[in-house]
């Protein structure tokens, strides 16, 4: 249940549409699987089986957005284009020119299509109400990308910026090693990466390897700046923290899981438990991170 990724939004006005609102609003972009001839759908997925699209305890929400792509290798298609080819070239007396083998292969990948394989990924959106968080469980910004598109094109107006904080994530995680003191919360984990800002990109990755501060300020020294940041907050989240203010690796930690495997409610009441677990702890997180951070810049 827990989210792995966090990329971050704000909301740049209240928002408090109501669930029911929410939900005919995406119903109009269902998820619906993709003919024989598409190569790709999208849409949005209940995030409980057989339940609504809009999943809400008290103020949270959590989305479901689906993608589905056909796998049609394009060996597949050269291969299958060749053997064609030759029964042409067989035919004409010569060998086909570009702008027929390139014919020849959208009319073989047509042909293949309906005997592809589909594969689908889910990617789930937790918005806070009570805080005014937008947070996407995409590792990658494409992904996080696909996601934002299908978000406006549903929820229209949705007041939605990314986070803006005072203090750059690079020069802060470089000062709280360069000090060898992290901000009052957080500590430091085993893996951190140092990069260079010369046009090599000269890179250090420490990955569970002890941190020794003289070292890591030899590398501050020579230029070296910190991209990505293992911390802990409060003993009780996990997570990196990197230079574009994307959160990957997030993991309750056992104090928090204890209380997750504590609970004895059926199927349904667990979700509910351990969503609102995770949007509470996440959401308590966000903000002493963002005071790290040296708050939040508006405007």
């Amino acid at each position: 249940m827990w989210f792995k990724n966090l990329q971050l939004h704000r909301f740049s006005a209240p928002w408090n549409q109501s669930a029911d609102r929410i939900e005919d609003a995406l119903a109009r972009h269902a998820f619906r699987a993709g003919g024989s001839l598409e190569m790709q759908a999208q849409g949005w997925a209940p995030p409980r089986d057989n339940g609504a699209l809009v999943h809400r305890v008290g103020k949270q929400l959590l989305l479901t957005m689906r993608a589905e792509k056909k796998l049609l290798p394009s060996t597949v298609v050269t291969q299958f284009a060749k053997a064609r080819a030759l029964e042409l070239e067989e035919q004409q007396g010569f060998k086909p020119g570009r702008k027929q083998m390139r014919e020849l292969k959208e009319q073989i990948t047509e042909e293949l299509l309906p005997r592809a394989f589909s594969i689908c990924r889910d990617t789930r959106v937790w918005i806070d109400q009570e805080n005014g968080w937008l947070a996407i469980d995409a590792a990658s910004a494409a992904k996080a990308d696909e996601v934002r598109g299908l978000l406006f094109k549903s929820l229209d107006p949705l007041p939605l910026t990314n986070l803006q904080v005072n203090q750059s994530p690079v020069a802060a995680m470089t000062g709280w090693l360069a000090d060898d003191e992290a901000p009052a919360g957080f500590t430091v984990d085993q893996e951190i990466e140092l990069q260079s800002g010369a046009q090599t990109k000269a890179t250090v990755r420490y990955v569970r390897h002890p941190l020794e501060p003289e070292e890591l300020r030899r590398h501050i020294t020579g230029g070296k700046r910190c991209t990505r940041l293992a911390m802990t907050w409060n003993d009780r989240v996990s997570f990196v923290l990197t230079d574009s203010l994307t959160i990957k690796k997030v993991a309750p930690l056992d104090v928090v899981r204890e209380q997750i495997d504590g609970t004895t409610q059926d199927d349904d009441e667990r979700f509910d438990a351990d969503f609102t677990l995770m949007a509470g702890e996440l959401a308590a997180l966000l903000a002493d991170l963002t005071a790290a951070l040296g708050g939040e810049r508006k405007g």
